[in-house]
């Protein structure tokens, strides 16, 4: 396994169109390896292959329940095409391809994928919340967007501290009244 580089805003090969996988051989393996490791490395919540600088339609998506495990779990998608949607959320994102910058973004709740394994296997997988985000926002990379065509504005560094203080206090808000429903 090797960190691949991370493709910055700007460079053309994020506003392309990525091509099919049709063959599931040992460079799609070592390209799904090389992208985890470099997930991992940066500590992100999801990368594309053209964010590597591959115009393949690959992907990886952390599971937000193990978002605070020591080891993390993502889903490879490969081929993926989102087959259902439901709700809707607005939060806070950005993208390893944008660093350091942030906006608030609506998405889908709860969104239902059907991708293919490293294996070439179909299979279906489904997220709420930061997932369901996640599926999105990667999905948009291998068709060539940025979550930046979907906000008004990027927000200051003050801004988005912010909205992740009021994000915590609605969390803790809605702990305080769970724990008060089940006393």
């Amino acid at each position: 396994m090797a960190l691949r580089n991370i493709v910055e805003q700007g460079d053309p090969v994020l506003m392309k169109m990525c091509r099919p996988v049709k063959d599931f051989n040992r460079r799609l393996h070592i390209l799904l390896d090389d992208m985890r490791e470099t997930l991992d490395n940066v500590g992100g919540a999801g990368l594309a292959a053209p964010q590597v600088g591959v115009l393949r339609r690959v992907c990886l998506v952390m599971d937000a329940d193990t978002m605070d495990d020591e080891i993390k779990t993502y889903y490879e998608l490969v081929n993926p095409e989102i087959i259902a949607q439901d709700g809707e959320q607005t939060g806070l994102e950005g993208c390893l391809s944008v660093p350091g910058k942030w906006g608030i973004v609506t998405r889908p709740e709860y969104v239902k994928v059907r991708a293919q394994d490293r294996n070439g296997e179909w299979r279906e997988y489904e997220g709420t919340g930061l997932t369901a985000r996640g599926f999105c926002h990667e999905i948009e990379h291998l068709n060539g967007h940025l979550y930046t065509e979907l906000i008004d504005r990027f927000l200051t560094d003050e801004e988005v501290e912010e909205y992740q203080r009021q994000q915590e206090e609605e969390e803790e808000r809605k702990k305080a009244e769970k724990n008060a429903k089940e006393a």
